[in-house]
């Protein structure tokens, strides 16, 4: 018998808080302000000082000056009457363009 009201009294418990029950909320309106008039305009503000500008890098070295090409090789003579033939391979010859003038 007292475990059964003791169980009783459990069940009753974990039933009524088990429940949810919404809070009362009560919202208290504010009253509307209107604004008044605007007021006289401020002084100027003093200007800031310039930030610091920062530090020039260096300047880059100059590279180095390529290597010549080597030299093509000389075609084989032919005889009397028939044109040389040409060396191995092709050897192509580009010249640079000339620098833009400002």
């Amino acid at each position: 018998m007292n475990r059964s009201i003791l169980m009783l009294a459990l069940v009753a418990a974990l039933g009524l808080s088990a429940c949810e029950r919404q809070p009362a909320v009560v919202t208290v309106p504010a009253p509307a302000a209107e604004p008044g008039p605007a007021g006289p305009q401020g002084e100027p503000g003093v200007q800031g000082n310039t930030g610091n500008t920062g530090y020039t890098g260096q300047t880059g070295a100059q590279g180095d000056t390529g290597q010549t090409g080597e030299m093509g090789q000389m075609g084989e003579t032919g005889q009397m009457g028939e044109m040389g033939k040409t060396g191995p391979g092709t050897t192509v010859i580009v010249e640079p363009s000339p620098p833009p003038t400002n």
